[in-house]
């Protein structure tokens, strides 16, 4: 059975696209308040804190980065990796279905703090994109919810096309490089001011 992480701040398609994934038979793995909307929705989900047996810690900071995630996320599809995962009680992670904290949104504010805009840099997000993305030869990102149909169109056709995993690796690192590019000139503008 296929596993999907779901950790998303923005929520928008997120039901119908958790809705589908479950009557695909995926096992969903979900962190906070996107657990959260799915079980306020009926839709069978294991919260992060679950599976990893570790707490979500620090006001919610630290949720998703955890050996149980991102080792699921980075085994490569050999047999050692695979039995050092079950080892640990864990398993694969296929797919992950992200998108960030709104940096950008955020510091476009007029009223918006310094405190406020570093609390709005994604750290579990973006490890979760450049994860995925780097093993994207086994796994899917979708870090775009304009994927989501798409994406469920390749599932019921029989799965996720090497072609199209990589388009979306690709996706995801141009996703990762520019909230870096307006954290770093934010950051830079604020210790110049």
């Amino acid at each position: 059975m296929p596993t999907a992480i779901l950790s998303v701040h923005n929520k928008n398609g997120l039901i119908e696209f958790a809705q589908s994934l479950a009557s695909l038979g995926w096992t969903l793995l979900a962190s906070g308040g996107t657990a959260k909307l799915l079980r306020d929705n009926n839709i069978p989900v294991t919260e992060v804190a679950d599976y990893t047996k570790s707490p979500e810690i620090l006001g919610g900071r630290v949720k998703t980065l955890h050996p149980a995630i991102h080792g699921g996320l980075l085994a490569r599809p050999t047999e050692s990796d695979h039995q050092q995962l079950l080892d640990l009680g864990w398993g694969y992670i296929d797919l992950v279905a992200v998108n960030l904290y709104p940096f950008e949104e955020t510091i476009a504010k007029a009223d918006v703090t310094y405190a406020d805009a570093i609390e709005n840099i994604d750290i579990g997000g973006v490890t979760l994109i450049r994860a995925a993305a780097k093993n994207h030869e086994r796994v899917t990102l979708v870090c775009d919810l304009s994927d989501y149909a798409s994406v469920l169109e390749e599932i019921r056709s029989g799965g996720i096309s090497a072609k199209t995993r990589a388009k979306l690796a690709i996706k995801g690192f141009a996703s990762t490089a520019h909230y870096d590019t307006v954290i770093h000139a934010y950051l830079k503008q604020q210790s110049e001011a």
